[in-house]
């Protein structure tokens, strides 16, 4: 559907959804929408009473709700934000959305399986909804710069990726889930999908069994690992390595993602205007080579910084515009339930290819959490 000059002029009303103590309101999911104005907060739920009070006042709205699906059928807001980091409300909430034709901009991780996932897909493609997950490297002008760069031969023949986590106290399985996701969208937003995965999970020095598992914090649900590897096969003979070891942490931190081809490397961390670096030396190791790093802006290699605007300083700015234009546009936005699900399989992958001690071809037909089947 081509977007109409009054889709130009549509104020889109916002709903908020926070959970005071479970989860909060994010990455300031709920304050993004004052940047973009196009868009108007007209009403927030949180199911804690103080909590709600305060989101209300801190948003100037008069419309708050205890219960989320009271505000969907009352406000009847265009859009609404789920802004809690605990994911297992998610997929509730964006069913509870999707089911009534609300659009969705929310916090990442996705969901919690692929069975949910799966749910949320089908009902969005019955309404129409869209649903646009809070990524932000995703909708980087870096993004499109590295694919050039890739595509020119910058660094050669493409060979492969390597992220790791942050490395704290999270390190391991909840590192994939919290900030792996970050890691393997950047991933996917370069090279695209996975065709497998090999993996293996550790926990406190030995491989991890059924006894090893528990409900992990942020409502991520079965849980396991200290420290994991995970190798996934890409198009082109390309692979991708995501690694976490707990309690290893850096000081400057690893946590990013570097892309090797034949003739070099570039790096880039999780942000909206990510620091990007490239390495022109094949043996990639400029102790060797003598080869100097450079800074890439968005305009190449070695070149100032043009975008200037506040949008390249916010977290979610672009991530909304994006979701507007898929709305107007009727098309899926960039970081949308498909590009959601990929993320989730390939965490899941991690765990389903550890439990059958062998690679596992994607996508899964396992659809519920490995750790359950241990």
């Amino acid at each position: 559907m081509a977007k109409t000059a009054a889709d130009d002029k549509k104020t889109y009303r916002v709903g908020i959804i926070g959970r005071t103590g479970k989860g909060g309101y994010g990455h300031a999911l709920d304050t993004a929408w004052s940047a973009v104005p196009q868009t108007r907060v007209v009403a927030v739920s949180d199911d804690n009473k103080s909590g709600l009070g305060a989101a209300a006042r801190k948003l100037k709205v008069n419309r708050a709700f205890l219960d989320y699906r009271k505000m969907l059928d009352e406000a009847k807001p265009d859009i609404v934000a789920i802004c809690p980091r605990w994911v297992d409300q998610h997929a509730a909430m964006v069913l509870a959305a999707a089911e009534r034709g609300i659009h969705v901009y929310m916090e990442k991780p996705f969901c919690r399986t692929l069975e949910e996932a799966d749910r949320i897909v089908a009902t969005c493609e019955k309404t129409h909804a869209k649903v646009q997950i809070a990524h932000p490297t995703r909708f980087s002008p870096m993004i499109d710069t590295i694919r050039r760069l890739i595509a020119d031969g910058a660094i050669g023949k493409l060979l492969e990726f390597r992220g790791r986590g942050k490395e704290d106290r999270r390190g391991g399985g909840e590192d994939l889930w919290v900030l792996g996701s970050h890691i393997l969208d950047m991933i996917r937003a370069i090279h695209g999908a996975p065709s497998s995965c090999f993996a293996r999970v550790g926990w406190k020095g030995h491989p991890v069994t059924a006894d090893d598992v528990f409900d992990g914090p942020e409502g991520i649900g079965p849980l396991t690992g200290d420290n994991l590897q995970a190798v996934y096969q890409m198009k082109d003979n390309v692979t991708a390595h995501f690694a976490s070891v707990r309690n290893q942490a850096g000081n400057p931190r690893r946590y990013g993602l570097q892309i090797f081809g034949s003739k070099g490397v570039i790096e880039l961390i999780e942000d909206t205007l990510p620091p990007v670096q490239y390495l022109g030396d094949p043996s990639w190791s400029p102790g060797r080579s003598g080869a100097k790093w450079q800074h890439v802006s968005s305009a190449g290699i070695g070149k100032p910084e043009p975008l200037k605007g506040p949008q390249y300083k916010a977290r979610h700015t672009l991530g909304i515009l994006d979701l507007l234009e898929a709305i107007q546009d009727g098309r899926e936005p960039k970081c949308g339930m498909l590009e959601g699900r990929g993320v989730v399989e390939m965490i899941a992958a991690c765990f389903e290819s550890h439990r059958q001690g062998q690679p596992v071809e994607m996508p899964l037909k396992n659809r519920k959490n490995p750790l359950t089947l241990l």
